[in-house]
């Protein structure tokens, strides 16, 4: 992985010195104006699910070198000022860092160019019985909550952890707190939990939340993903078709899941296909990892280090610049599916979701 610390790229018009008077966005060489920023708050967890993380020998990242509560508020501060509107909180485990609660209250009041920020996360649930009704007073929006399936001892093996009974808890108390839309993210696997996916809708609805399938991705700290293992959008979609009537949603606009009414009712199923069906060209996220490196793509292979500027008492402006000059440099797509693609060397518990 490298750190870019000085411009690179094909347009620098595209981070020139700000006009007064024109919109404060984030727009890349290909037209896309970002709104979404993931900010990682840790790259520990409390599960070792077997598509993301090795069992043991995990190198987790120095604590001295991980962002402060006002380094992260800051930068959000500036995001807002430059077109962000969704701040998603992710890990690792977003609830294992002590002072969650007040990182959410804070970004949940900033108000920037259009308007309040909103706050969701994504999490694993299993704290969630204990700080839900905190974290909704300080302003959450929205919460994900991943659960690759509803079988407990399947749970145990598949996250090397038994706690199937906590997340399930967490999701119920994510129900009492009346946050909507409420999201279950599952990743789908081959002869893993893939005879589990009408399971899993069922699971939702009963909780009124919307079930969300992810395609494997190479993402995993052991590299070891294997295309011929990965449940493609189309195998998913057909088994649920023998359980439930689908039918598209249309307006996707730039939202990562792909969504279909269940059985004419107001209940959705998501299917985020980012390897047979990417989205990346209405794109408009970007990354802050726990270590202070913004990523302009989940499989970037570049990152941009905020820590020099950070350190030693930089102002916002060059914070800014950052920003731009990493959006500024973004690519067309992820090229999961071209011959050449090099898989990061981050895991996704370090680049946050």
């Amino acid at each position: 992985m490298t750190s870019v610390p000085v411009t690179i790229g094909r347009r620098p018009a595209a981070v020139a010195a700000h006009v007064a008077g024109e919109p404060r966005e984030l727009v890349d060489g290909f037209g896309r104006v970002h709104r979404d920023l993931r900010i990682s708050l840790t790259d520990k967890c409390s599960l070792r699910c077997t598509y993301c993380m090795p069992a043991e020998g995990v190198e987790w990242l120095a604590k001295s070198s991980i962002l402060s509560t006002d380094d992260m508020v800051r930068i959000a501060h500036i995001a807002a000022d430059w077109g962000i509107t969704t701040i998603r909180l992710t890990g690792g485990e977003p609830l294992l860092r002590p002072d969650v609660v007040d990182i959410v209250r804070r970004i949940a009041a900033i108000e920037g160019v259009n308007g309040p920020m909103q706050v969701a996360m994504t999490t694993n649930g299993i704290r969630l019985p204990e700080l839900m009704e905190p974290l909704a007073a300080a302003g959450l929006h929205r919460l994900n909550i991943s659960l690759d399936t509803v079988r407990p001892d399947r749970f145990h093996e598949l996250t090397r952890r038994n706690k199937f009974d906590a997340v399930a808890e967490g999701i119920r108390a994510a129900q009492k707190s009346g946050l909507r839309p409420l999201k279950i993210n599952a990743v789908a696997m081959r002869g893993v939990n893939d005879d589990e996916l009408v399971d899993l809708v069922e699971f939702a609805l009963a909780h009124d939340a919307q079930m969300r399938f992810i395609e494997q991705m190479p993402l995993d700290a052991g590299h070891t993903w294997d295309r011929q293992t990965m449940v493609t959008q189309e195998e998913i979609l057909a088994t649920l078709r023998s359980r439930f009537r689908l039918t598209p949603v249309p307006g996707r606009g730039g939202a990562p899941a792909e969504l279909w009414t269940i059985d004419d009712t107001p209940h959705t199923v998501g299917v985020i296909a980012s390897v047979t069906a990417p989205f990346c060209g209405a794109c408009d996220r970007l990354r802050l990892t726990a270590d202070g490196q913004l990523r302009n793509c989940l499989f970037s292979l570049g990152e941009y280090d905020l820590m020099p500027i950070l350190r030693a008492g930089g102002g916002d402006d060059e914070l800014a610049e950052m920003l731009r000059l990493c959006i500024a440099n973004k690519l067309p797509g992820h090229g999961i599916n071209d011959p050449s693609f090099l898989q990061p060397d981050r895991g996704m518990n370090a680049i946050g979701g």
